[in-house]
């Protein structure tokens, strides 16, 4: 029945105005108000419905007054407690090729004339600054910028390896009570994290890499570990996939600015033209360690696909004009485009059958090998190894050079078998694996179990920038 004002002569005059007011506004807005209500209903109707004929009356439980005297802290005694405790302020840094001890001390926020003097006159001090930048500096200072102590972190000198150094040199420098300087030079080893990421070739790997946030020694270390499946010279394809689980290298907990903050990579799957290449890292009792499937064939070849690491190849085993001669001959080999110095690798164990200067070759190594096998190593800049000297697989025979008959910087590398040309790609893939050996079976199956758990992990990150 509709209320008017003149209705419900109980009310007041102004009740009943109001109430006359909120039936024109649900009149007006019925629509939106018993949506409203609707959603508000949903949301809280059935707990309503459920709770509240359990829930006592509030009128009927007991009741009781806890009164407590609160003193609050002589809050001028606690400032000035704070204001006695020492100020230590901790920054750190990293070395530059254009430091000096002044312009370092500036940046970790030191203001210490004598603390400079150290580290340009002390022979320990002047390790800081000495030898290649990228170390890794902290600072501690007082209040009013005066050094306390001063640690140094970076690679040890006679440590390296196919992984990167396994340790780092760690210099200590601190202020004694009497205000002189006392240091101490340790080495300890680095520790590490464990890396997942992922990938997809646009480009090339490099690219790839670049955009999955993933160090450039990752990405030489899984061209080495697929090398004799794939050439990435030449095989690589659009839309190709990888993922890979690496180490990320620490020092005291910090990650290394050195070495691009790598060590080995411990699991990679990489997916070229459809078919997918595992490779997962183990290292045996007799402490030796090499790649291996996931069925325990290890990725280990009699010959490696490339003399140099992964590099760009400025042409590959077919036809093509000589670029002196100017005409069409074949290219027996595989040209890699390489600055001068950079290391030349036997790919093979043997013996240097030759090692001097020959012709067009000009500065030239040639590799006898078992089976009537044989490589060549040619306008090499540097010989490093002697006639009738035994060479293993790995080791570096010379450097890029441009002697001989070339235009520029190359290695020039062949493959002959019984004296015949043979692509050196196709023979690599071909040659025999090295076996694991039975006993260390089992271990491996642990080992390779818990990296493919990881892969699987890092095969959702790819085209994802690296995470730990």
């Amino acid at each position: 029945m509709p209320l008017e004002p003149s209705a419900a002569p109980g009310l007041p005059a102004s009740l009943r105005t109001a109430a006359l007011a909120a039936r024109e506004f649900l009149a007006a807005h019925r629509r939106g108000v018993v949506t409203t209500l609707a959603v508000l209903m949903t949301g809280f109707g059935v707990t309503a419905f459920g709770i509240a004929p359990l829930a006592p009356d509030a009128a009927e439980l007991p009741r009781r007054t806890i009164t407590e005297a609160v003193e609050p802290e002589n809050l001028l005694e606690q400032a000035n407690a704070l204001a006695e405790l020492p100020l230590q302020l901790r920054r750190s840094e990293t070395t530059r090729p254009s430091d000096t001890a002044d312009t370092l001390l500036k940046r970790l926020g030191v203001a210490d004339a004598e603390a400079a003097r150290f580290l340009r006159t002390d022979r320990h001090g002047q390790r800081v600054l000495a030898g290649r930048a990228g170390k890794m500096v902290s600072a501690e200072t007082d209040d009013d910028g005066r050094l306390r102590s001063l640690v140094a972190r970076y690679p040890a000198e006679d440590d390296g390896g196919v992984a990167g150094p396994a340790r780092f040199n760690r210099l200590t420098i601190e202020r004694a009570a009497d205000g002189s300087f006392t240091t101490m030079l340790e080495t300890a080893p680095l520790g590490s994290t464990t890396r997942l990421a992922g990938g997809v070739i646009r480009s090339s790997l490099f690219a790839a890499t670049d955009d999955a946030g993933i160090p450039d020694a990752v990405a030489v270390q899984m061209a080495e570990m697929f090398a004799a499946e794939i050439d990435f010279h030449r095989e690589l394809r659009r839309g190709d996939e990888f993922s890979v689980v690496y180490e990320a290298l620490t020092a005291d907990g910090e990650p290394i600015t050195w070495n691009q903050g790598t060590g080995r990579v411990l699991a990679a799957e990489f997916v070229n033209a459809g078919e997918a290449h595992q490779a997962v890292w183990f290292q045996g009792a007799d402490g030796k360690g090499g790649y291996y499937d996931f069925r325990g064939e290890s990725k280990r070849r009699a010959f490696l696909a490339s003399p140099m690491e992964f590099s760009r190849v400025t042409s590959g085993f077919a036809m093509r004009m000589h670029p002196i001669h100017k005409v069409m001959r074949a290219h027996l080999g595989t040209d890699y485009g390489a600055p001068t110095g950079t290391p030349v690798r036997t790919v093979g164990d043997g013996v240097v059958e030759f090692a001097g200067r020959q012709n067009g070759y000009g500065n030239v190594v040639i590799v006898r090998h078992a089976g009537g096998r044989s490589t060549l190593y040619a306008h090499l800049s540097r010989i490093d190894v002697k006639n009738g000297s035994r060479v293993d697989q790995g080791q570096r025979i010379g450097a890029v050079g441009a002697t001989g008959w070339a235009t520029g910087p190359h290695l020039h590398f062949e493959f002959r078998v019984n004296g015949v040309h043979q692509n050196p790609v196709k023979i690599a893939k071909a040659s025999e694996a090295v076996v694991l050996d039975a006993s260390q079976r089992p271990r491996f199956q642990q080992v390779a179990l818990a990296l493919k758990t990881q892969l699987d992990v890092a095969d959702d990150l790819r085209g994802v920038v690296g995470r730990e």
